[in-house]
């Protein structure tokens, strides 16, 4: 990743955060074991949707086991998303007072009980549960940007394909496996508890290297020391044009996929095809999406502006969502490429510019809890709206166009955030 970091200066948080003699003692510790870093963030990366695409199949039958209505259903998916946003505000505070390894295992810890706790038996526990496991997300999808570009500043963009295509292997094998581990384990309840054994074995992965961070800590102080008489929180994010294009694009590439997750399968039963089918077509758009998320940061890695790639992927899903509208039946799995690719590419694009766009590890932490913070509030608010305009008109037409402006307003936002700028700089 030579370009971007050739000539943009780093930004003065840098300073301010400069770890501790013993923080990077112990930092060098855990770099001298590639393999089982490697593995943390695997794990770890495979843990931050699981837990969710395993619920969609299993929407009918949870609802039936508690008599709840249609709309009291859809907060199954609904509120860990909402807690997906709330969850991002903490992560970059708990990670500076306690050291990334450590966050990170606790919270594979506290995803593990928040999923077991969706198949307590009070209707209750289920929405505490999903609300539990969407703030374990949250945290995980904040820190991980911070933790690789703190730990593979070389590599940042490589590093984030890696993540970013686990994090999408992991939901295509969720929800392709949820009705037969329903079918084996004698009910929804085993389906959806069975994810707590992944985050479980992601949780004592990363104990080792939690344990090893904080020996390297005196008395317990954070991971990193501010300088005396510097801004401990770097950068002002809110009053960054940059910060806001990246968050933005962040948060309108996660609409355009919730939406595809809530509705792209109804478009095609709406139009005719069979449940099945549909079902099929949307596990492939999703399985595709991997290759997205692994070429597409690759290739931000070697530009020293993502501006094309921005257009490019939008340009993908804009397409198959016009073909959504001409012929949904006909082009199905056409569409279902053409989305799916775009998607993939649009969030290994979004999650590399959060750390190409900011000076340090702590600034790339505090940006991914900016933008996923909004990202998944706006998020949330997608499918609804969209559900409710199509409800109102009767049809997909006008909730599909709606969705092709969206696709237009993130290949403007991406051309913002693909400049070869770094946030904190007089430019940004």
């Amino acid at each position: 990743m030579t370009g971007p970091r050739s000539e943009a200066p780093l930004i003065d948080a840098e300073e301010d955060l400069t770890p501790a003699p013993q923080v990077a003692a112990a930092r060098r510790r855990l770099r001298a074991h590639p393999a089982l870093l490697m593995a943390g963030i695997v794990l770890a990366a495979l843990n931050m949707r699981a837990a969710l695409a395993g619920v969609s199949p299993l929407v009918s039958e949870i609802s039936a086991h508690f008599h709840l209505s249609s709309t009291a259903s859809s907060l199954v998916t609904t509120i860990p998303l909402i807690f997906m946003g709330l969850g991002s505000i903490a992560a970059p505070r708990l990670a500076r007072r306690w050291g990334t390894e450590l966050v990170l295992c606790g919270t594979l810890v506290l995803l593990c009980a928040g999923i077991v706790l969706r198949v307590a038996p009070p209707v209750a526990a289920l929405f505490g549960g999903c609300a539990v496991v969407g703030a374990a997300i949250a945290l995980l999808n904040v820190l991980m940007p911070g933790l690789i570009k703190r730990d593979f500043p070389e590599k940042a963009a490589s590093m984030t394909a890696v993540y970013s295509t686990a994090m999408i292997l992991g939901a295509t094998v969720s929800a392709a496996s949820a009705v037969p581990l329903e079918n084996a384990l004698g009910g929804w309840q085993g389906s959806l508890v069975s994810w707590a054994l992944l985050a479980a074995i992601a949780a004592v992965v990363w104990v080792p290297q939690a344990v090893l961070a904080r020996r390297g800590t005196r008395h317990g102080q954070a991971a990193a020391t501010p300088a005396p008489g510097t801004a401990q929180d770097g950068p002002r994010l809110g009053r960054s044009a940059l910060a806001w294009q990246v968050t933005l694009f962040m948060g309108s590439q996660s609409l355009v996929a919730y939406v595809m997750i809530a509705w792209m399968p109804a478009i095609f039963t709406d139009h005719g095809m069979s449940k099945g089918e549909a079902g099929l077509v949307f596990a492939f758009s999703t399985l595709v999406q991997a290759s997205g998320s692994f070429v597409v940061p690759m290739l931000a890695g070697r530009m020293r502006r993502q501006r094309l790639l921005a257009v490019a992927v939008s340009a993908l899903m804009a397409c198959g969502v016009v073909g959504l509208l001409v012929a949904p039946v006909a082009g199905a799995w056409l569409w279902a490429v053409l989305v799916g690719v775009g998607q993939g590419g649009a969030l290994g694009l979004a999650l590399t510019m959060m750390v190409l766009r900011s000076g340090d590890a702590h600034t790339a932490a505090r940006l991914s809890g900016m933008a996923q913070t909004w990202g998944y509030l706006l998020a949330a608010a997608g499918p609804l709206v969209l559900g409710a305009v199509h409800q109102a008109t009767g049809g997909w037409t006008v909730p599909i166009v709606l969705l092709l402006v969206v696709c237009a307003g993130l290949a403007l936002l991406g051309m913002g955030a693909g400049r070869d700028r770094r946030i904190g700089t007089t430019a940004s």
